[in-house]
């Protein structure tokens, strides 16, 4: 897999709860434009060091335009065109109630953040919500138009929402956004800006124990190889020493800080357990790690 850390290839938009999958219910095949041999670009170069809010912005907008054909190929059938589910553990909206009970959904206005092709979003509208899905990747969103509906699409850096003041009643979002940012806390500042007054945010990013472990699903990913404190980014850089890629480690105890600096009160904790009926791999995520260490935490937070 391309990046050490997994989550460029495994941000979950939304997996299914069986371990299969269901058929996607896509119109229109996935079609990629042919690259010729002579135009591919080199393997880009992974290492570790700083990256800052414009470089992070730029590279992840580039990388995920670029890699939302092959992600929507290798994973749309996996994930559905209309799930909410928070990790590739599978857990589902529909049991985990995390944003509020299914029926008291109708009629809110709920945004989701790093919605790729906003199968999450079409969840909610079923529900009788009213979703807006945001995402960095334009081409992630034509790919959420592919798969069709009403649902308003908004191409827009998570660090500067193009929302009024106090503009939805619930925001979520599912690996989207908060994995890649070098400021989380510009995120949630945002967030909690065009949240209403006892709005909810409920958001899932990889679990930060990961950080010290190998990004691989077999035995050896069990082994600690790194250490959980160093906070220096994951980048992959051309070779110019730009970077095509970025993402951001916190630890358990910065993403709490982060939530509550940002106005939020935290209001639980959830460490999905892996299922047995999910014998599905994705990335580094596999049933034999998530027997074993956390893969995914999801912060249920709200708006006083």
């Amino acid at each position: 897999m391309r990046a050490v850390r997994g989550t460029a290839r495994v941000a979950v938009r939304g997996h299914r709860r069986d371990g299969v999958g269901r058929k996607s219910t896509t119109r229109e095949p996935i079609i990629q434009e042919p690259v010729s041999s002579e135009s591919t670009a080199p393997e880009p170069e992974a290492t570790r060091r700083d990256a800052d809010v414009a470089e992070s912005s730029r590279a992840n907008r580039g990388w995920w335009d670029r890699n939302a054909d092959e992600y929507q190929t290798e994973h749309g059938t996996f994930l559905g065109d209309d799930r909410f589910v928070w990790g590739p553990e599978g857990l589902d909206e529909v049991e985990a109630e995390l944003l509020g009970p299914p029926e008291d959904l109708k009629g809110r206005d709920v945004l989701e953040i790093g919605a790729g092709a906003a199968q999450c979003s079409r969840w909610l509208a079923a529900q009788g919500a009213r979703p807006v899905a945001l995402d960095i990747s334009h081409r992630q969103l034509q790919h959420a138009l592919r798969i069709g509906g009403t649902i308003p699409l908004v191409c827009a850096d998570a660090g500067a929402l193009p929302f009024a003041d106090a503009s939805f009643d619930l925001a979520c979002s599912a690996y989207g956004a908060l994995p890649f940012v070098a400021d989380p806390r510009q995120v949630l500042r945002e967030v909690h800006r065009v949240l209403r007054p006892g709005g909810r945010l409920v958001f899932s990013v990889t679990h930060p124990i990961r950080w010290a472990f190998p990004d691989e699903p077999g035995p050896e990913g069990l082994g600690v190889s790194a250490s959980y404190f160093d906070r220096t980014p994951y980048v992959e850089q051309d070779d110019e020493g730009r970077a095509v890629y970025v993402e951001h480690h916190r630890t358990l105890g910065d993403r709490v800080r982060d939530v509550v600096s940002s106005g939020f009160r935290l209001v639980d904790l959830v460490e999905p357990e892996w299922p047995a009926w999910n014998t599905s791999e994705w990335g580094g995520w596999s049933p034999l790690r998530g027997a074993l260490i956390p893969g995914t935490a999801i912060f249920v937070c709200v708006r006083d």
